[in-house]
């Protein structure tokens, strides 16, 4: 397990992280997120032993990352913000390299560099200096080095920042299928990653804690959990008799579209009334749904209050 309890630091008068504590398991997928300048890379480095925490404790496995470092680095793969690596070094050159710092040799430093090359689909490119490869491929051998030596935790600091969609797809997919018996922490900036690759989200501001939460959790604190769209031809007269039905806060339109969105009131769900009045009424309706609720709204309405 990965213990973070009451973790500070302190650059002089800047109090970058201020008593953040959770807790992971094996097989989590955690999502760190926040907006720039929250804490996020600074709680990376800490938990990886790159900075010293300035009060806390930090535990992987049992092994204190402050008083025995090694111990709880051998169990972590680390991919930095950016993916930085030697970049006139060839692929497998690296990661040879990279082997033989974390001590293997011969056959064993072989048999592992050959199957991270083999897990993050390397084959084609391991003879290119790192300096010609796309951001895509460059993020996959981030991602060959952290786990050459099989760790328990992998923890990817903006591992998608930057990438194409098609990129961001491909990287996620690896990611997926690595934290199927790791315990992954991903930092990141973009919601879009929680619900991709993340089972459980913790959202901090000014480097504290505000939000923690699976992703449906999360969503249920939106303003549009559960609330109905729908758009239909009879806007004027439904409006008013869809604002009197049970559950519903209140209905706004979208003056461009015409587009009818329907917000609950916390705890209710009024998307069967809403779609038993229109077939009562007989309305031809192009569109009728419900949604979860909205990360976004949730992220911005929780480190605003920190603001």
């Amino acid at each position: 397990m990965i213990e973070v309890r009451d973790l500070h630091k302190r650059y002089g008068d800047l109090h970058a992280v201020r008593g953040l504590s959770f807790s992971l398991g094996e097989g989590e997928v955690l999502g760190f997120l926040g907006p720039n300048g929250a804490g996020k890379s600074t709680t990376m480095k800490m938990i990886v032993g790159f900075l010293a925490p300035s009060a806390g404790q930090i535990s992987i496995f049992g092994h204190d990352v402050v008083t025995d470092p090694l111990a709880a680095q051998r169990l972590i793969g680390y991919l930095p913000e950016g993916a930085p690596s030697y970049e006139d070094m060839s692929v497998i050159g690296f990661l040879r390299f990279i082997a033989g710092v974390r001590g293997f040799k011969g056959e064993e430093a072989a048999r592992r560099v050959d199957a991270a090359l083999t897990r993050m689909n390397l084959d084609a490119v391991i003879h290119q200096r790192i300096e010609t490869l796309s951001k895509g491929f460059k993020r996959r051998v981030g991602l060959a080095q952290a786990i050459l030596h099989d760790p328990r935790v992998l923890i990817l600091d903006e591992p998608t920042d930057g990438l194409d969609p098609n990129q961001k797809h491909q990287v996620r997919e690896l990611i997926r299928g690595l934290a199927k018996d790791k315990i992954v922490i991903i930092s990141t900036h973009i919601l879009e990653e929680v619900n991709a690759v993340c089972q459980r989200a913790v959202i901090i501001a000014d480097g504290q804690i505000v939000a923690d939460g699976t992703p449906a959790e999360l969503e249920a604190r939106s303003p549009m959990h559960r609330a109905v769209h729908l758009h239909l031809q009879e806007a004027d007269q439904a409006i008013p008799m869809i604002q009197a039905l049970p559950g519903v806060q209140a209905v706004q339109q979208d003056a461009n579209t015409g587009r009818i969105t329907v917000l609950a009131i916390p705890g209710a769900q009024p998307l069967s009334a809403v779609a038993s009045l229109v077939h009562q009424q007989g309305w031809t309706v192009d569109d009728l749904h419900a949604e979860t609720g909205r990360l976004e709204d949730v992220f911005r309405m929780v480190t605003e209050e920190v603001a």
